[in-house]
């Protein structure tokens, strides 16, 4: 592990980014060289900064987290990405990894997790604190085959109830951009109106206790 580990910040929001980097600066042996606001822009500044850690949001508008990291790995193969998300469900921390993540901590988590996630990952480690991460199972594997990390996105907000200019507000996309999504969610999972998204959302972990709609 290098003497002191340099960091990559990605998220969109200023204010987050703020306090993430006073966080992790204030921990001995870490120094944050970057941030960035958007997928892209980590990318380019992957490349010229070389950090020995890159934190990502996974849920950032128009590109991803997880496509950020899978051009980021497609530059440089030896990047080490750890995701640092708002989603606390299994199968976007089972996503994150099988895309090449090193590591995936909850935004709910204390401070202390996320600098501890960071030594680890910069040390080569995997490092996972997900409350419920547990294997997906063989229907579920299923279903995530199927489906893109923006796709379960708009699924779980779908399958809450949320409207798709609601949806498209959270997530930075159009409405027309979200029913897009919806159109390719329901004709991969064969889901003919609602209350089978909602369904279909429940089997992969997305949604407990939802009220399922009226068909």
């Amino acid at each position: 592990m290098p003497e002191t580990i340099t960091v990559l910040l990605v998220d969109d929001h200023a204010v987050v980014r703020e306090g993430y980097r006073r966080l992790l600066e204030w921990s001995q042996g870490i120094s944050v060289v970057g941030e960035a606001a958007n997928g892209p822009e980590a990318v380019r500044l992957n490349q010229s900064l070389k950090p020995d850690v890159v934190v990502m949001d996974m849920a950032m508008p128009g590109v991803s987290g997880l496509d950020a990291m899978r051009r980021i790995l497609a530059h440089a193969p030896a990047s080490r990405v750890l995701i640092f998300s708002m989603h606390e469900e299994a199968i976007f921390a089972d996503r994150a990894l099988a895309g090449g993540a090193r590591g995936y901590v909850t935004k709910s988590s204390a401070g202390e997790v996320l600098v501890e996630a960071v030594r680890a990952v910069a040390r080569g480690e995997q490092f996972v604190r997900c409350p419920a991460l547990v294997p997906p199972n063989p229907e579920q594997q299923n279903l995530l085959g199927q489906l893109s990390a923006r796709e379960l996105e708009v699924l779980q907000l779908l399958a809450q109830g949320f409207a798709l200019e609601h949806i498209g507000e959270r997530l930075g996309l159009t409405a027309k951009t979200v029913a897009n999504y919806q159109s390719l969610i329901r004709q991969k999972l064969k889901a003919d109106n609602a209350l089978q998204v909602v369904q279909a959302a429940k089997r992969l972990g997305l949604v407990f206790g939802a009220q399922e709609p009226e068909v």
